[in-house]
């Protein structure tokens, strides 16, 4: 074969190499002209090379046949044996790439003796050249060396062979003989001298001489028959083989030539020769026929495979032929034979790519098309994962899926594949080419589903490109969307932090292409005027996108109504909700003369009907934007249900806590703006959600933020390039001592439900005893009024009941006469009702309460009556009702009365205060109550907030599910507990 012609620098000169026995290793440059070149210079010789080559003269020539044919005699540098080892050995792949694949073939040659050496499968021997005899080391030709050999001079260079494969065979074999002698006397050189041995071990470690007197016969026969027997046990025979004829273009039903598996030996010199039985010997014959015999033990597809009448050989079918293939050959070489098989049968892994049709690049969006076009493509199948991997035709897909079977005959050439990929994916391919084209909508979700490795039907193999879906190669890669930049919208009325403009751009490019997304930033960075600078931009082309419906919760229907007349005036807003609500025809005028539609997720329950799709053909919304969308991650509510059947042009969710719980939630976010994207429910828990929720899996967690990645947008406010935009926050736990009364309480619940815990009639409802026990003791940790529920004062005597109750007065009083404003959160209503009337008369103020129970307007009037100068100086809100969506940066502090279990939802409820507006040091005090179980439950939220926000557990169950002496030890009451 030609040699390598790789040239790693423009500067570097190609080399050819020839070992000339008797002369040494010569060196010529590679262009043919016969012309005596200059001596190389620094710049165009390897560093490693630059003392064996640099200024060395082409003074002796070589015959060489030229390109025309004709002879020329080459001017060349020739290197002695000494020198010959030391410049290969300083040839690497590096070097052999500037210099050419000649001198690489002389280094891997002179590594196989090195490697023969090192073992120790080296003896004297007696070698004749010019009627003198020298004492030399040779190689033991052990079987191992011999197979070795032969598969080195069947890949020799043509620079060596010179177009005569018989030339490669006796240059090897002199080059062989030298290096060997060569690095086995450079060994002993370095050796400690021997104390004794024979009287020639001097001549095997000095530079070779020739023998005296008459020596030279003897020892030659004597030296010959020693080193032979070393060799004794290779086996008779050597098999080698051959490809079959080519197959008939007779189809399916032609017959398939047979494979023939050849039976050679070795002759004197060691060459593979075939095996004709008539002209050996009988005793030659006997070590034959019982090497086959032990062979076909070894081998049994051998014992079935046909015999050729004039020979010894195997005749193969194509299936005996791929199972001696895999596993025969194998077995042959692990019982002492030398198997020889076809250089030319390529060893594949098959690849599918889903290759975009032209007909789907017609639309105007051709360099990358989104999910509406993803119905117009087709599954290719290439022969390899890399990107210049050949891909087959019909035709060829067609002739694979009537083959069986590892081995296949595609293209001229036999193909070996394993677990019949080539043969499964052909078929696979035909069935995909041959079905139905499916609906655009289920197209998309399958697709997604086979690139991203989550489909219920794994393809037979991997999916690795999709060429001329450009975002889906984005997607495989595990890459992040590259949008290109914009300029800011003219008619948005307020100027986009930098973060935000990179989010315009992300939304716009995933508008463009019709890819749902997430935008995931932290609460407070301005996700609604991130939507409301795409809507303002989207409307300055020609031919503006239809309407957009805006879904959320209740609480904040006024608020996308405020920020959308505060930064678009210009923006056509409707709002959808109440009793007199526009219905029918009514309402879809109303639609077709707005930009913008707001709703709740209640409505778009009820409603569904009305903002779901009309007839076919009919896409009313231009995009469904569902803000706060963690509150339809369980797809089985009636509001996940009718989001999913609005049909939009686009989909985006807005969402501070994509993982609020548990795994089930992003895959519910995701799911919703892109179906099918991570698989089905069953699908996700038991790739990705159980491993990594269970078992902590990290390679799995990587492999879903690759998938996720393109998909999700979110910065935290702890981002470099956000946090100077943000005020300084301080958080703090704050503890208080229970009362005597507080403790006495705490301690019959605690006694009571060890007592329920006891009784094994009530083991059925252990964990409805355990959440209620939990839910009291918190109630009595912040007051025994909340408790007992029976209206009685917080104060006896003037004396607080609550040790809690008395700190968060202190905290409120000093925050006051001071000018801040306050943020106090509980999660139960009823204590929120306590504290504002107590609050109130203590501050001298009116204290507000928002919760779940007021109406929309009630709320926005609240809200816009606490964010104004003259507002009340504190607000007691539920965390369900002001945890989020809600801008209150009028306060300055927050104060968490009672702790959640999940630290997701008191970040939410931070961050109505902690946000973008915000200009003022923002102090957190969260209160828990010494020596009880809120103390730790904060222990234990300060350990989850350690771990990855993708393994945060759902809610209060954990702790249901402890042992009844793990949850006695949770929520026995500490000797610290009560105040003095």
């Amino acid at each position: 074969m030609p040699a390598a012609n790789v040239v790693a620098s423009s500067a570097a000169v190609e080399l050819r190499a020839w070992w000339r026995p008797g002369l040494g290793l010569a060196l010529w440059r590679s262009d043919g002209s016969g012309e005596r070149p200059a001596p190389l210079s620094a710049e165009q010789v390897p560093a490693a090379l630059a003392e064996f080559l640099i200024d060395r003269a082409f003074r002796r020539t070589i015959p060489r046949i030229g390109a025309d044919g004709t002879r020329v005699l080459e001017p060349c540098v020739v290197l002695g044996r000494t020198t010959t080892v030391a410049l290969l050995s300083a040839v690497d792949e590096q070097v052999a790439a500037e210099v050419g694949g000649d001198l690489r073939y002389y280094r891997r040659l002179l590594e196989g003796v090195e490697a023969a050496c090192a073992s120790g499968a080296v003896a004297p021997a007696v070698a004749r050249a010019d009627e003198e005899y020298h004492l030399r080391w040779e190689l033991v030709a052990t079987r191992p060396w011999r197979s070795w050999l032969a598969a080195m001079v069947d890949c020799a260079p043509e620079s060596l062979t010179g177009g005569d494969s018989r030339n490669a065979g006796a240059t090897t074999a002199d080059f062989i003989a030298e290096m060997a002698d060569a690095l086995c006397r450079a060994r002993l050189r370095g050796a400690p001298p021997a104390r004794s041995g024979p009287p020639l071990l001097p001549d095997l470690v000095t530079d070779p001489h020739p023998l005296s007197g008459d020596r030279g016969p003897t020892a030659s026969t004597a030296w010959a028959q020693w080193s032979t027997s070393a060799a004794a046990d290779e086996a008779a025979v050597v098999f080698r083989l051959h490809l079959p004829d080519e197959p008939s273009p007779g189809g399916a039903a032609a017959p398939v030539p047979n494979w023939r598996l050849q039976v050679c030996r070795r002759d004197l010199a060691g060459a593979v020769v075939a095996v004709e039985p008539h002209r050996l010997a009988s005793v030659d014959l006997d070590d034959v026929t019982s090497a086959l015999a032990a062979a076909l033990g070894v081998c049994p597809v051998l014992r079935g495979a046909g015999a050729d009448p004039q020979s010894l050989d195997f005749l193969l079918s194509t299936a005996d032929a791929e199972e001696f293939l895999t596993t025969g050959a194998v077995a042959l070489r692990e019982g002492g034979y030398t198997v020889l098989l076809p250089r030319s049968i390529a060893t594949v892994r098959p690849t599918l790519r889903a290759q975009a049709l032209p007909v789907a690049q017609s639309t105007g969006r051709a360099a990358i098309l989104g999910l509406e076009e993803l119905a117009d493509f087709e599954w290719r199948l290439a022969l390899g994962d890399a990107p210049g991997a050949p891909l087959l035709s019909p035709a060829d897909l067609d002739a694979l899926a009537r083959q069986q079977g590892d081995l296949v005959h595609i293209r001229g050439q036999w193909v070996l594949a394993e677990n019949a990929a080539l043969t499964r994916a052909a078929r696979f391919v035909v069935e995909q080419h041959a079905a139905p084209p499916p609906d655009p909508a289920q197209a998309a979700r399958e697709l997604l589903a086979v690139i991203t490795g989550v489909a219920d039907v794994v393809p037979p193999v991997p999916v690795v490109a999709a060429p001329g879906l450009g975002w889906l190669d984005d997607v495989a890669a595990g890459r992040g969307l590259r949008p290109p930049p914009l300029p800011p919208p003219a008619t948005l009325r307020t100027t986009l932090r930098p973060y935000q403009q990179r989010g315009l751009e992300w939304l716009a490019h995933l508008s463009r292409q019709r890819i749902g997304g997430v935008l995931a930033d932290d609460m407070g960075l301005g996700k609604t005027v991130q939507i409301i600078a795409l809507l303002c931009h989207e409307r300055t082309v020609d031919h503006p996108p239809n309407p957009t419906l805006i879904v959320c919760p209740m609480s904040l229907v006024g608020n996308w109504a405020r920020e959308l007349t505060r930064f678009a005036p210009h923006l056509r807003v409707s709002v959808h909700h109440g009793a007199d609500r526009l219905r029918d025809q009514d309402f879809q005028r109303a639609v077709a003369g707005s930009d913008v539609v707001l709703t709740t997720f209640a409505i778009a329950s009820r409603d569904r009907d009305l903002l779901a799709p009309g007839p076919a053909g009919n896409h009313r919304w231009g995009r469904l934007v569902v803000d706060e969308a963690q509150h339809v991650k369980n797809v089985s509510t009636a509001a996940a249900k009718a989001l999913r059947a609005i049909h939009a042009d686009h989909r985006l969710a807005l969402t501070g806590t994509p993982v609020e719980n548990r795994l089930e939630d992003l895959r519910a976010v995701i799911d919703l703006v892109n179906p099918g994207l991570l698989g089905s429910a069953s699908v996700f828990k038991a790739r990705f959600a159980e491993p990594i929720e269970r078992d902590r899996d990290v390679p799995t967690a990587k492999r879903l933020r690759s998938l996720t990645r393109p998909f999700i947008l979110r910065r935290a406010k702890t981002d470099p390039d956000i946090a100077p935009g943000l005020p300084a926050k301080t958080e703090l736990v704050v503890r208080a001592n229970l009362t005597l009364e507080q403790a006495s309480l705490y301690r019959a619940i605690v006694d009571e439900l060890m007592t329920a815990l006891a009784d094994r009639q009530q083991r059925t409802l252990r964990r409805r005893t355990v959440l209620a026990a939990l839910t009291r003791l918190k109630q009595v940790c912040n007051h025994p009024a909340h408790y007992l529920a029976d209206g009685s004062p917080l104060l006896t005597r003037g004396a607080h009941r609550s040790g809690k109750l008395e700190l968060i007065t202190d905290l409120a009083s000093t925050a006051v006469d001071e000018g801040d404003r306050v943020l106090v959160f509980s999660q139960f209503a009823a204590f929120a009702h306590l504290l504002a009337p107590f609050l109130a008369e203590h501050l001298g103020a009116s204290i507000p309460v928002l919760h779940g129970g007021l109406p929309r307007s009630e709320r926005d009037r609240l809200v816009a009556d606490f964010q104004s100068d003259a507002g009340p100086p504190l607000l007691v809100a539920t965390l369900k009702a002001g945890g989020t969506g809600l801008n209150l940066t009028a306060a300055n502090q927050v104060v968490h009365a009672d702790r959640w279990w999940n630290p997701a939802v008191e970040d939410q409820a931070t961050d109505r205060a902690y946000r973008i507006g915000q200009d003022r040091h923002v102090q957190v005090r969260k209160f828990v109550c010494v020596g009880t179980l809120e103390e730790r439950i904060d222990e234990m939220i300060a350990a989850k907030r350690e771990l990855s926000a993708l393994t945060v557990q759902a809610g209060e169950g954990w702790l249901a599910d402890l042992g009844d002496a793990e949850v006695l030890d949770l929520l026995a009451l500490r000797d610290d507990a009560v105040s003095e």
